[in-house]
């Protein structure tokens, strides 16, 4: 009868443990993982996958993506742009194929780095990879964007909107 009990007593505490393990793997990412998609009027087709991380009360530019230090521009994996022809991006070539993005932050302009870099853990960096860099101006939202969020307009515009940040690039 004691080994029964036993047996009972092992078998709960195990499935308590497999309980708390699911609910735990339920919960959400800290950063989500989104992806968009769009071909462009000139028949483009860009796709970004990247993860969104939240401002959560923090300052861009000091606290979160520091100014003149390069980013990962998202969360988790590096964020990855693809391109399904060759481009100009801000009026300079890039082959068709998949680039991880970073960037460095600035007040008034953000230079986008397009890196060979795809497989890549975000924040593993190297200079020696980069494709290509483009400088654009840095826009204002007028409302507050908590998660980061990438878009793709049909007229080639991609960039992405972070709390009261707007970072736009042509592509034709």
């Amino acid at each position: 009868m004691k080994s029964l009990l036993k047996l009972f007593a092992v078998t709960g505490l195990i499935l308590t443990g497999f309980a708390a393990s699911a609910q735990q793997a339920k919960k959400a990412p800290a950063s989500p993982p989104d992806t968009v998609k769009a071909t462009t009027k000139s028949g483009v087709a860009i796709e970004v996958a990247y993860s969104q991380p939240a401002v959560k009360g923090r300052t861009i530019g000091t606290d979160i993506a520091p100014y003149g230090k390069v980013w990962r521009t998202g969360a988790n994996n590096a964020t990855t742009i693809t391109f399904s022809k060759d481009v100009k991006v801000e009026g300079k070539a890039l082959a068709a194929g998949q680039y991880a993005i970073y960037s460095i932050p600035g007040e008034k302009e953000w230079v986008i780095i397009f890196n060979k870099g795809v497989k890549n853990w975000g924040t593993k960096y190297e200079e020696s990879d980069d494709v290509l860099r483009v400088t654009v101006k840095t826009g204002v939202m007028k409302d507050f964007v908590e998660r980061l969020k990438f878009m793709i307009e049909p007229s080639g515009k991609v960039g992405f909107a972070w709390g009261d940040k707007m970072v736009m690039f042509a592509v034709k």
